[in-house]
C-alpha cells in the first residue's frame, strides 16, 4: 500500500494518466485487503499492523509529501519522489526472500503458489519496457530486480514442485529439528544431587555454596497395622407391624 501511495504519488507530479490510474486502483485493493486482515487477525497482530499503518503509511508518507510540497520545487521534486518510489519497490520486490528461504528449507512449494510468481514476473518486464520506452528509469529500473526474483520463485517452484519426490517436511518439523540442534549444542552438566532429611535436593557447587530445591514427596502410605480399622456396620432398624384386631 505505501509502494502504491508513493507511485500515485509520484504519477501526480509527472502527469501520467496510466501510472496515476493503475496505483489509484492498487491503493483501493490494498486498502480492502488491509480491511479485510485486521478484522479476522489476532489482537497482537492487529496491534502490529495499526502500528506500521499509522508510523509508515500516515506518519512517513505524509512527512514526504508535507517536505517536497513545501521546500522543493520543480523537477527535483519529482526527481525525489522517484527515487523514494523506487527504492520502496525494490523493497517490495525484496520481501519475497523470506519466501525463497522458506521454500529451501522445507523443499515444498506451499506457500509459494507459481501463478503469483508468474503473474509478477509478466508485470514486471512490461512495466520495465514501459519505463524504457518512456524514458522514465526510476520505474524500468526496479522492475529488473523484481524480474529476477521472479525467475528464481518459477525456478523454484518448478524444483520443489514434487513434495513426496524433494523430501518436503513442515514447519513444525523443521522448527522441532533446529530445537533439538540447539539442545544437543549446549553443555552437559553432570551435578550430584543428594536428598535432605527435610525432604529438599541439594546439588554442591563449584565454590562450595549449596542452592537448595524444595522437592514436593509424597509421604509413604501407612503400614496395614497402622491403618485406622473399618467402622462397624449401622445397627438394623426394626420397624413394627401393624396388628389386625377382629372384632365379633
Amino acid at each position: 500500500l505505501l509502494s502504491a501511495m508513493l507511485w500515485l504519488y509520484y504519477a501526480l507530479l509527472s502527469m501520467d494518466v496510466l501510472l496515476l490510474s493503475i496505483n489509484a486502483i492498487a491503493c483501493v485493493v490494498e486498502s480492502v485487503y488491509l480491511a479485510i486482515y485486521l478484522v479476522y487477525a489476532p489482537k497482537q497482530a492487529m496491534v502490529f499492523t495499526l502500528k506500521l499503518l499509522c508510523a509508515m503509511n500516515m506518519g512517513l508518507f505524509g512527512a514526504m509529501v508535507a517536505f517536497l510540497q513545501f521546500y522543493v520545487e520543480g523537477q527535483r521534486r519529482v526527481s525525489i519522489a522517484g527515487g523514494v518510489g523506487a527504492a520502496f519497490a525494490l523493497a517490495v520486490f525484496v520481501a519475497p526472500l523470506t519466501i525463497i528461504r522458506q521454500v529451501i528449507r522445507t523443499k515444498s512449494v506451499e506457500f509459494m503458489p507459481f501463478g503469483l510468481s508468474f503473474f509478477l514476473t509478466i508485470s514486471a518486464v512490461v512495466w520495465f519496457f514501459y519505463g524504457l520506452l518512456m524514458k522514465d528509469f526510476f520505474i524500468a529500473m526496479p522492475n529488473v530486480l523484481g524480474l529476477l526474483f521472479g525467475l528464481a520463485q518459477m525456478a523454484l517452484y518448478l524444483v520443489y514442485r514434487n513434495p513426496k519426490k524433494n523430501g518436503a517436511v513442515s514447519e513444525m518439523q523443521v522448527a522441532a529439528a533446529d530445537a533439538e540442534k540447539e539442545h544437543q549444542q549446549l553443555p552437559q552438566a553432570h551435578v550430584a544431587a543428594t536428598l535432605g532429611a527435610d525432604g529438599e535436593v541439594v546439588r554442591p557447587d563449584g565454590d562450595g555454596a549449596q542452592d537448595a530445591v524444595v522437592v514436593d514427596i509424597m509421604p509413604p502410605p501407612l503400614p496395614a497395622a497402622e491403618m485406622a480399622p473399618p467402622l462397624p456396620p449401622p445397627p438394623a432398624v426394626i420397624i413394627p407391624q401393624p396388628r389386625t384386631v377382629e372384632v365379633v
